[in-house]
């Protein structure tokens, strides 16, 4: 086959979110604006539905879909700003699996409170073969210090969160809910902590937007599952724009969505009690600072690229599900460990295609990945764990300590997977990595 040069993972964008990104320059409302309340409108629709089809202009769906997901700038300030409203800060520890990217434990120490890093399950989990967190061990690391956990679904395979939320609900006698400061943020913290009660659920999504599971007998989309969610628009993402993120939370007794959409506001806009959008009507030029906060919006263009792009998403996503079909056939026919996206209660979003090759160390990968790239195949790995970073051994934490964590990672390549791939592109990657691998089993 003629040599290709492939990108590993390049961005979609087509005509469409270019005229709609036109579109707002050309409207004068570039900021946070009426397409960053309708992207939000429309992924709180997909979340709550599965369909990105619903007409969420009229008075009925706004009633229902709007204030129920916050657009911001990354899903890093996402998750950030799920633990403040939460009330997670100084003396608190929250649980994060070891093997995921950074910005699922560093959004809780911006917080002040202290990641607890626990291992995954031997080889992953035992029908996809994701790295998810070794549950047993998270529930040994249930202290009443403990305020979250953050389950990841790593490549979009959605986490068994049945068994999560079985076991924050066994270690439920030993939460214990802050009381309010009397604050605007730390009394709504502070009920929310008491309205649920146990450890928060807060899920890293950043990369299952549209992946769905069975949770108590019933399919729900990411979104919908967890107390808190975070989701990433990052240009590598299946949906992107060009940066940017998401959260959403499930509602609670005793609490309005409104008051908890509105306190999203406050911290992504300095504290201040109105947006630019508010300030455009008549004599309501004046604004208080509530608290001296942060800057995390979504802008009106970023949001324009999101529209379109949730127009195409559910192709985007069928396209993804093909080009892993063909590259599970290929691992398959050499004996290469590959995740497994779609189960009987569980549809993975197809967002990164993790293999593991047999009988090669660290160097052996590197040179591997580096064979492939000299053939114009751009492979990566996701990831290497936390506990082999600067940051975190300055923390205190060892590799040494997460043993399945490191076996995960040290064979592990992540192939090209994007929406830009031909099927001869595609095929080309499947023979590209038989010879490569080819020359390991010799």
């Amino acid at each position: 086959m003629e040599r290709c040069n492939i990108s590993f993972s390049p961005p979609d964008i087509s005509e469409l979110e270019i005229a709609e990104v036109c579109k707002a320059l050309r409207s004068g409302w570039i900021t946070t604006g009426p397409k960053t309340k309708m992207l939000e409108c429309r992924l709180a629709a997909y979340i709550q539905t599965g369909r990105t089809d619903l007409d969420c202009s009229n008075r009925e769906a706004i009633a229902q879909y709007s204030q129920r997901v916050v657009c911001l700038n990354s899903a890093t300030a996402a998750e950030e700003l799920n633990l403040r409203i939460l009330g997670v800060g100084p003396g608190d520890e929250v649980i994060v699996p070891a093997y995921s990217y950074t910005a699922s434990a560093s959004a809780v120490i911006h917080c002040g409170a202290a990641v607890k890093f626990v291992d995954i399950q031997k080889d992953g989990d035992p029908t996809t073969h994701m790295p998810e967190m070794d549950y047993d061990a998270l529930e040994a690391a249930i202290t009443k210090k403990t305020k979250a956990v953050v389950p990841v679904d790593l490549g979009g395979i959605v986490c068994d969160y049945d068994r999560v939320f079985e076991i924050v609900e066994r270690k439920r006698s030993l939460f214990r809910p802050r009381e309010s400061d009397g604050m605007p943020l730390g009394d709504l913290s502070s009920r929310i902590q008491k309205a649920i009660g146990r450890v928060a659920v807060v899920a890293d999504c950043a990369h299952s937007l549209g992946a769905s599971r069975m949770v108590g007998g019933k399919k729900k989309y990411c979104g919908a599952i967890a107390d808190m969610t975070s989701f990433s628009f990052h240009a590598v993402k299946n949906f992107t724009t060009a940066e940017g993120g998401a959260s959403a939370w499930l509602p609670l007794d005793g609490i309005e969505n409104s008051e908890i959409y509105k306190m999203y506001q406050l911290l992504s806009l300095h504290g201040q009690n109105k947006d630019a959008l508010a300030k455009t009507k008549i004599g309501a030029w004046e604004y208080d600072i509530i608290g001296p906060w942060y800057k995390c919006n979504m802008t009106d263009i970023m949001a324009a690229i999101g529209l379109r792009q949730l127009d195409r998403y559910p192709s985007l996503l069928s396209r993804r599900s093909k080009i892993i079909a063909k590259y599970n056939l290929a691992c398959d026919e050499i004996g290469i460990g590959h995740m497994v996206y779609h189960t009987d209660n569980m549809d993975s979003s197809n967002h990164l295609y993790l293999i593991r090759v047999p009988g090669i160390d660290v160097e052996g990968r590197n040179e591997m990945i580096e064979k492939m790239a000299k053939r114009g195949v751009a492979t990566n790995v996701h990831y290497k764990p936390m506990p082999m970073m600067t940051a975190y051994k300055n923390l205190g934490w060892d590799i040494k300590d997460f043993p399945n964590t490191y076996d995960y990672y040290h064979n592990l390549i992540t192939l090209p997977l994007h929406t830009l791939l031909s099927d001869e592109e595609v095929d080309y990657v499947c023979e590209t990595l038989k010879a490569v691998v080819k020359e390991y089993q010799k």
